[in-house]
């Protein structure tokens, strides 16, 4: 566990795993052991389950998609070390925006 946060507004722990690589499967069994000891030592009365961030330098969006992280409480996020050429980092905000808005929509559909 690299860095613990409480979130006000979210009332919940927020855990966040940094990674040097590619994220790997097994990251995920790793952050859902922390997941499990917060919830069950350090998670006050009141609170919300802790969610987790794994952010690293490489990841795959289908092996994302496949394990299902974009709709439960670990999430995972690439971080950039260095600046990509502008047509690069359009490319990938306007990509993630468009995920952003079919996670949305699927949840809208799913609390219908």
């Amino acid at each position: 566990m690299d860095l613990l946060f409480f979130h006000r507004t979210l009332r919940r722990l927020v855990l966040i795993e940094l990674k040097l690589g590619e994220f790997e499967p097994q990251d995920k069994g790793q952050v859902e052991l922390y997941l499990r000891w917060l919830e069950k030592y350090e998670r006050a009365e009141g609170e919300e389950e802790p969610i987790a961030l794994i952010l690293c330098a490489e990841k795959s969006q289908e092996t994302i998609e496949l394990m299902e992280l974009d709709n439960g409480s670990i999430h995972v996020a690439q971080y950039l070390t260095k600046m990509p050429p502008k047509e690069v980092l359009e490319k990938k905000l306007m990509l993630a925006i468009a995920n952003a808005k079919e996670q949305l929509e699927r949840r809208d559909r799913d609390t219908k």
